[in-house]
């Protein structure tokens, strides 16, 4: 693949996954919207680990004690304050990935990547972010089982592009009434082993089938989502600070609405 249609993915990528529009939606688009060819899942997926390192950067304290966590629920201990975080991040990650192996098995994964679909999940989805943000509590920052569950359960919905992961998750842990930055945070870190399951699918395919030069153009696409998903996620937690979910609902809008107009 042209270095040009890396970088464009790479950078699309790192700057939505984090961001309540829709990364995977926006992947979709670019071949629709240029008439390139479809840059296939496993690019997709590339720059989405690119994007996973940049969070186990940026949330290296949080991603440390979840890993502690794991060694104390091994060593027999599942009620300290890291265990407990492990155990969150496993229960709300079962949701999807049971969905994502069905969606898998059944082959209509690429009938969603449609502009049609991904104008409608684009609309409802920024509908859905704005009823939450606009009702919802801003009462906590704690994560509690139940948060998870239906967190993981929403996470389920962004199998379908333009609904966005981050978005889904956001919009449950808002209208659970977690506080705007408790809702990011803990969403990005929903996305951790998330991804970490679909980039081990991924290149074991590409493992099997010996693709070197496509095992080379994920890697750069990886390199470049990474720095560009870094300044995204820094700038989204500084500006959820002082912002609503107003400016991403109006992005989604706006977006939605110009999609199904080139789908009709």
């Amino acid at each position: 693949m042209p270095i040009f249609d890396l970088a464009i993915l790479a950078i699309v990528q790192g700057l939505t996954e984090f961001l309540p529009i829709s990364s995977s939606g926006h992947l979709a688009l670019y071949p629709l919207l240029t008439g390139r060819p479809d840059q296939g899942v496993q690019i997709d997926v590339a720059v989405h680990v690119g994007s996973l390192f940049a969070v186990l950067l940026y949330f290296r304290a949080d991603v440390a004690a979840a890993i502690r966590g794991g060694f104390r629920i091994l060593a027999g201990d599942v009620r300290s304050r890291e265990a407990r975080l492990a155990l969150l991040l496993v229960l709300a990650t079962i949701p999807v990935v049971i969905a994502g192996l069905a969606l898998s098995l059944s082959g209509m994964g690429g009938a969603l990547r449609s502009l049609a679909v991904i104008g409608w999940a684009t609309l409802i989805g920024g509908v859905l972010l704005w009823l939450a943000d606009r009702f919802g509590e801003e009462a906590r920052d704690d994560w509690r089982w139940r948060d998870a569950a239906l967190m993981g359960l929403a996470q389920c919905l962004a199998l379908v592009p333009g609904m966005s992961r981050s978005g889904v998750t956001m919009t449950a842990a808002r209208g659970l009434g977690l506080t705007r930055t408790a809702a990011a945070r803990f969403s990005m870190l929903m996305s951790i082993p998330t991804i970490i399951a679909a980039g081990a699918v991924v290149t074991k395919d590409m493992i099997d089938a010996g693709d070197a030069a496509l095992g080379a153009d994920a890697a750069i696409a990886a390199v470049l989502s990474f720095i560009a998903a870094l300044v995204a996620i820094a700038v989204l937690m500084r500006m959820l600070r002082t912002w609503t979910m107003t400016p991403f609902v109006v992005y989604r809008l706006a977006l939605g609405a110009i999609l199904l107009w080139l789908a009709y």
